[in-house]
Parts: C-alpha cells; structure tokens; sequence
C-alpha cells in the first residue's frame, strides 16, 4: 500500500488493502465483499476487524496524535514500528502467546494480524466476575520468559545491546508513561480527573504526601534508568484477550528496555483493582467468591512467574549475567541460588512501587480502568476508589517491609472491608 500516510476508514480499508496478499490470502480475494468494522476503543489507535468469505483478520493502525485527547496532542506514527518488532520477539521468546502477525507496513503504521476470536478483553471479563481458569499461568509464564530472554541474563551481549538500541527510540510513549504514570498523578496535572467531590479530600492528601512522592520520583528514577530487559511496557487487563483455554497478550507498542519488575507490578496492580471494584458490581449478585477468586490469581501469577523464571535461571542462564563460570562450573550451586534469590527479591520489592503507582495514576491521572468507571453509582466508585488508593500507597511507601503476596492480599482483604484504613 505505502504512499503518504493516510488513515483508514470502515470505508476506505477495503479499497486500499483489497490487493495486500497477506490479507486476501487470509480472508478472501474479494474485496467488495468484505465485511469491516471499526472495534478500537484503546486511548491510540485505530482498530478493524475485516472478515471475508474465507476468515477474518485484524488490522490496527497508529495514528498521529492520541485519539483519546485529539490531534492537539500529536503522536509519531513509529510506535507502530515498535509494536511490531516487539510482537515478533514476544512470540519468539514465549511461543502462542500474542496473536500472529501476518503483515506490517511501516509507512502507513499498520499491523494485519489474527483475529482472536472467541476471545475478549480481560478486564471486561474480570468487571462481568468471569472466573478464568488459565489467566494466572499463562500470564506468569509470559512475563518470566519475555523478561529473562529479552535480558543480559540470556540474550548474546551484542544482539542485546542492538535491540537496546532500537527500541531506545520509542521516545515518546516512554515520555507518555514517565509523566502519565510517575508525575501527573501527584500534582493538579492539567488532564488528570478523579471522582469529584467525593475523593477531593483524600486526592489533596496524597498530593501533599511527602513520602509518597520521593518514592514515587525513586520509581520513575528506576523506570528511565534500568535498561534491564525488554518490556511490554503496557502490561494490564486490557492489553490481554482471553477465553477459557486461552490467553493472549496484545498491544505492546509502549515496549522498550526498563527494569524487569515494572510489567509485573503494572499486571498485579490490575488484579488487585479488579479486586476492589467488586463492591461496585454487585447488583447482579454478591462478588465474594470472584474476590476470592482474584487474590488467588494475585498468588498464583506471582508464584508461576517466580517459578519459571527460577527455572529459566537454572537452564538458560547464557548471557554475561552472573556466568555459570563463577559458579556452577566451580562446584557453587549454592551461590547461583543466592545471586537469584537477591534478584527474586530486588523483583519483589520495585514490583510493589510500580504497582502502588500503576493503582494511583489509573483514579488519579489521565487513562482511567473499566473497573471502576463502569461503576454508575460516583458515592459506591469513590468508596472503592478511595480504599485502593491507600492500599496503593501502603505499597510505595512500606515496600522494603512487605514480605510476602500473601501480606499484601492480607492488608487488600482487611481494607477493602473497611477493618483498617
């Protein structure tokens, strides 16, 4: 297709894409008979199902401005660039766990990729009390294995520092999370929105809360800093599709190299909101089982993705981190176990921040969750909202004193019933 960047449209999609093989392959040769529906609801992008006489396919296109705010907020087509080569290496490094990718076209910043059907939105599943069976072991393993092999831990040094390299340049959707994320949500930012009146009070404390923002601004110190592994970046129930067998994760255009704990934290902190938002759903029933139901997904992610990342350590430990030559290859098992039960814990640890962090800027700050937004009842959201912000703020700030998931789903329980505040 190439030419000048142009978007597409429901109208246009066929005419311009009628002669993609990678497309007519898939779905049909004729075009005109193709059925397209626009379905992107994100905060960036352009989203279409296309389906012909033979199947269906998606395509997703940047745009050059956020769609959320409007061509007053311009955005580099690029990302879609990084969305891709992220996609290739995710599917390389954890096999079936994103959709696959049938054609890339960098001048028009358009991905056609498989349609993922009967899938939905994790997030939409979680707000309707859907108890997945497979969610706390599919995503589990693809955090351990994206992160361990995209690492100096596994990758050859030189190709490691190449992709560094690459994806160095996806500037601005690294600026969009340094601000977004780590600063707007602590000060009267200019697009932020919260609940209001009903948590005015309590937004003015944090905002004032000198503890809460240095460790903040640690935080964001350690995102912009720690080129540790190759990222999602973006890593939250709405960035992953699943049914009961199956999950895919989506939408990694955010991807760069940053430390490993942040995709973990921002995923756990997504759990632990949907857990929250319960009350809030209630109408067609009471929630108890679904929030037990989540904080045993909370324990079990944590636990497969601290197993297998173990295990990755222990079998494909090639790069030029901690070197089996220091020390399997001299008789010392019991020092590579320590050296990664420090990184475990170092994981743990920044893990609780980004997560405390990711829980305040989705009430606080610009991009808002389902979970709590579809909550019609703005005294019930507050109320849920209110007890999560603090819980947010317990993980920041007392971090290096939480020692377990099980602590901190203890401390969500008792909060979220309102036995301490």
């Amino acid at each position: 297709m190439s030419g000048p960047f142009e978007a597409l449209s429901v109208e246009t999609l066929a005419a311009r894409l009628g002669r993609t093989a990678a497309l007519t392959s898939r779905i049909g040769e004729n075009a005109s008979a193709w059925k397209v529906r626009e379905v992107g609801d994100g905060n960036l992008n352009l989203v279409f199902i296309v389906e012909g006489e033979k199947g269906a396919a998606v395509v997703k296109q940047a745009l050059p401005y956020v769609r959320l705010v409007g061509d007053s907020w311009p955005l580099p087509l690029k990302r879609s660039f990084f969305e891709y080569h992220a996609l290739t290496r995710q599917q390389a490094r954890a096999p079936g766990s994103v959709p696959e990718i049938y054609h890339f076209d960098e001048g028009q910043a358009l991905i056609v990729m498989e349609y993922l059907s009967p899938h939905v939105i994790l997030r939409k599943a979680l707000i309707e009390g859907r108890q997945l069976p497979n969610i706390a072991t599919d995503i589990g393993l693809f955090m351990a294995r994206t992160l361990f092999r995209g690492s100096d831990l596994s990758m050859p040094t030189k190709e490691r520092k190449a992709d560094l390299a690459l994806f160095a340049d996806n500037v601005e959707l690294c600026d969009i999370t340094e601000n977004l994320v780590f600063s707007d949500p602590y000060f009267d930012a200019k697009m932020n929105r919260h609940t209001s009146p009903q948590l005015d009070g309590l937004v003015a404390e944090l905002r004032a809360d000198r503890d809460l923002k240095v460790e903040a601004q640690r935080m964001k110190h350690l995102f912009a800093a720690n080129a540790e592994t190759l990222l999602h970046g973006d890593l939250h129930s709405g960035s992953i599709m699943v049914t009961e067998a199956e999950t895919r994760m989506i939408d990694p255009e955010f991807a760069f190299y940053g430390p490993m704990a942040f995709d973990v934290g921002m995923l756990l902190a997504n759990f632990w909101m949907a857990f929250f938002s319960q009350r809030g759903h209630e109408h067609d029933g009471d929630r108890a089982t679904t929030r037990v139901y989540l904080i045993d997904v909370i324990v079990d992610t944590w636990s497969i993705f601290r197993k297998e990342f173990s295990h990755l350590w222990r079998t494909e430990r090639t790069g030029i981190l901690y070197q089996k030559s220091l020390f399997e290859d001299q008789g010392d098992q019991l020092g590579a176990e320590q050296a990664l039960e420090q990184m475990l814990h170092s994981i743990w640890t920044d893990m609780l921040g980004f997560a405390g962090i990711e829980i305040h800027r989705r009430i606080l700050g610009l991009a808002h969750n389902a979970d709590f937004e579809t909550i019609a009842d703005q005294d019930l959201r507050a109320n849920c909202e209110a007890k999560v912000l603090k819980f947010g703020r317990q993980l920041v700030v007392n971090r290096r004193q939480i020692h377990s998931i099980e602590e901190v789903n203890a401390l969500a329980i008792l909060m979220e019933k309102g036995t301490i505040s």
